[in-house]
């Protein structure tokens, strides 16, 4: 296989877990969602300069699907809570087994009637490329 069809191949992967982890967040399954994470991943969600922290980073799959299960318990979002991750522009570096993305996300609530925008922000993204295929390894949002 050449190099540049490798590299296609590998950014529609990438392309492919990010667009299934938006999915899976909102209506799937949180084993599945969380099997496309590294075993030692990080989750971070940074707050805009002066606002306090709506949640502490996480670090290894067991505590990202924790906290996945919490914000489902909170109706915060998953099945039933009228949510939605909308992914906007996303552009991929590759760098051998390693790769970056940036995307721009937009969370909507009140799905079910007249929706809304509850919170925009930027998925910073790092993959690694496993024998299961491209997982990701670090994703930290930025507000903005």
């Amino acid at each position: 296989m050449s190099d540049d069809l490798r590299k296609v191949m590998d950014e529609l992967e990438i392309r492919n877990v990010i667009g299934r982890l938006a999915q899976l967040a909102d209506n799937g399954d949180l084993n599945e969602y969380v099997s496309l994470f590294t075993d030692d991943a990080h989750w971070e969600l940074k707050p805009r300069p002066g606002d306090a922290p709506l949640f502490a980073p996480i670090r290894g799959k067991a505590n990202i699907l924790a906290g996945a299960q919490a914000r489902r318990a909170s109706g915060g979002q998953g099945p039933g809570s009228h949510t939605r991750h909308v992914l906007g522009s996303t552009v991929v570096t590759l760098d051998g087994d390693k790769a970056k993305a940036t995307s721009n996300l937009i969370f909507y609530k009140n799905t079910d009637t007249k929706p809304e925008i509850a919170v925009m922000t930027f998925y910073n993204d790092q993959f690694q490329r496993t024998a299961q295929g491209w997982k990701l390894a670090s994703r930290i949002m930025t507000m903005g």
